[in-house]
């Protein structure tokens, strides 16, 4: 860079800094050289190293230094010294020995557990008395008190201490308040050839306008003062913007797309009862998927209400003997308990439960969707966690068929950023005919399974719309979808609030 231009950018505060940077090596010296306060001298550093005039090292040094009891000991004397000296006159009570040495009761009782241990003091009948031992060490200088008086005003770590007084300082950590260890954060800095360049330059500590306000304008006070060039070449420190959550940012596109396609969304409580989240969808009660082992169950309240009592006839009819749609239904006697039961939704399809009870044949067509959490009771590991994210959709539409279903998801995925999408036929206990729904990934070059879809049984849709009008369904897990765009191997990593993650993570844009 240019010297002369670099000097015309300089602000008025790196103007102040630039003289003294050979004579010093540090912030604290910077400061006192320059007569900065230290957010100013800290500000010039950081604008100098950006404009790579030098370099900025941050050093740790840990410190002993007095604590609060510590500075009144060194100027009164020890707690232990003062007890002894209460002493060498004549034997006292332990009243007696509060008023004659000012010391508090915690004090008292260091002092007596110290200087018994040293045979400096006896103790009988509820008096105390001064050995002759502790006469003797009365008219020396104690190892304690030595160390407190090093370390006053110094700037000593721990490495630099002796044995006896690391032992003396570790004595005085397990009593209140005397030493404590500091750490301070030194920020030193060295010249770069430019910076080397920049402070033999004649560098005049002149005025310069560095910001054109309203007031200067109307003013006029702007004429014949100079300005301070700004260089648009300059590196400029890198700031973490405030953001959403990423899962959040790819949660909230999820929804866009689906209002976009003319969607409505569907929302709903996280916790349910298994009638909605179970029974409506003709899941039969002995299923495996209502175990302990997949399902979290609430312990209080473990039993919620059942609706209408209509709409449980007909879904009880339709479990034990098919109702009216010609199924022969589960063949079991079905139980109102079982369905009583209150559990964390399993799936976003509990919504689409919900939504097809409350619709009147004036409301449809209809399309809804839903995007939100759902629970499995899952062994936590690198795929599996026992919360994720589901994106649910539902067609209620007389005139709906198969090809409607396949379209609607490759439009979703498209917009998603996956324009090819196959399907599979599969197994799914309340749609017939069911899909498993794979993208083909366009980076890594490979097929990437994503969830089921289908159309609703009419053992789902005749008892909870009145009657069996076609229903497109899907409900695929989105955070594989997260994972693979975010490049993330680990789907723990899509919760694991580490800072550096967040701020570098990049914008969820399709």
């Amino acid at each position: 860079m240019d010297i002369n231009r670099l000097v015309e950018s300089l602000h008025p505060l790196e103007r102040k800094a630039v003289p003294f940077l050979s004579r010093c090596n540090n912030l604290k010296e910077l400061m006192r050289l320059s007569q900065l306060s230290e957010a100013e001298a800290m500000r010039a550093l950081q604008w100098l190293e950006n404009k790579q005039v030098l370099k900025i090292h941050a050093e740790v040094k840990e410190t002993v230094r007095l604590d609060n009891n510590g500075k009144v000991y060194l100027e009164k004397g020890l707690p232990e010294r003062r007890f002894l000296d209460a002493l060498r006159m004549k034997i006292l009570t332990m009243k007696g020995l509060t008023e004659a040495t000012g010391l508090s009761s915690d004090e008292i009782a260091v002092c007596l557990g110290l200087l018994k241990s040293k045979a400096a003091i006896l103790i009988e009948g509820g008096v105390v008395s001064i050995t002759d031992h502790g006469k003797k060490i009365l008219d020396k200088e104690w190892l304690e008190e030595a160390f407190l008086k090093k370390i006053a005003g110094s700037d000593l770590g721990p490495d630099a201490l002796t044995p006896e007084e690391n032992f003396a300082f570790e004595i005085f950590r397990k009593r209140r308040e005397i030493v404590k260890l500091d750490v301070d954060k030194i920020k030193r800095f060295e010249l770069t050839e430019l910076g080397k360049a920049l402070v033999d330059a004649d560098i005049e500590p002149k005025e310069t306008v560095d910001r054109i306000t309203p007031a200067i304008l109307a003013d006029g006070s702007w004429r014949n003062k100079s300005f301070r060039r700004y260089d648009v070449e300059i590196n400029v420190p890198k700031i973490n913007r405030g953001k959403r959550h990423f899962v959040n940012q790819a949660t909230d596109y999820a929804r866009q797309v689906w209002i976009e396609m003319g969607f409505k969304e569907m929302e709903g409580p996280l916790v349910n009862t298994c009638f909605w989240n179970f029974d409506a969808l003709f899941v039969p009660q002995d299923h495996p998927a209502r175990e302990m082992q997949d399902t979290f169950y609430m312990k209080n309240p473990a039993r919620g209400k059942l609706p209408d009592h209509k709409l449980v006839e007909r879904i009880k009819e339709m479990h034990e003997h098919g109702g009216k749609t010609g199924s022969l239904g589960w063949q079991y006697r079905w139980g109102d308990d079982p369905a009583k039961k209150i559990v964390l939704r399993t799936h976003t399809t509990v919504l689409s439960s919900h939504t097809l009870a409350s619709l009147k044949g004036s409301d449809w067509p209809a399309k809804f969707f839903a995007v939100g959490h759902c629970f499995r009771n899952e062994a936590l590991d690198w795929s599996h966690l026992f919360e994720f994210n589901q994106t649910e959709g539902i067609v209620v539409d007389p005139n709906a068929n198969f090809k409607h279903l396949l379209g609607y998801l490759k439009r979703f995925f498209a917009k998603l950023g996956f324009p090819q999408a196959r399907f599979r036929p599969a197994y799914f206990p309340y749609t017939e005919p069911s899909i498993e729904i794979d993208v083909f990934h366009p980076v890594h070059k490979k097929w990437v399974e994503l969830g089921g879809a289908g159309m609703f049984r009419p053992e789902v849709v005749e008892p909870l719309l009145g009657e069996a009008v076609p229903v497109l369904a899907w409900g695929p897990g989105f955070d594989r979808i997260m994972t693979e765009y975010y490049g993330i191997n680990d789907i723990r990593d899509l919760y694991k609030n580490d800072l550096s993650q967040l701020r570098s993570m990049k914008q969820w844009m399709r």
